[in-house]
């Protein structure tokens, strides 16, 4: 389980393959979702792709939160990312 202000998550790692795919079970506030994280090499780097999956169409208070918080978050990323060029 992982805590955060707003509440808690129940989480259990679905995929493990080193330094290519993680993905995992993201359970909370009646939303039961799979988040998975994909790297593919490219000719300039690395290309992230991430796939929050799982939101039934009664769900859309949570679909536009997840949306919302994965936009701050890679914004966050980005920076980070940019700063370490």
């Amino acid at each position: 389980m992982n805590r955060g202000d707003w509440g808690s998550v129940d989480c259990q790692v679905m995929e493990i393959e080193p330094n290519k795919t993680l993905s995992y079970r993201w359970d909370a506030m009646g939303l039961e979702s799979i988040v998975t994280w994909t790297l593919t090499p490219t000719a300039t780097g690395t290309h992230l792709r991430m796939e929050q999956r799982g939101f039934r169409p009664d769900q859309e208070q949570a679909y536009q939160g997840a949306r919302y918080g994965w936009a701050q978050f890679f914004a966050k990323l980005e920076t980070i990312v940019a700063g370490m060029a």
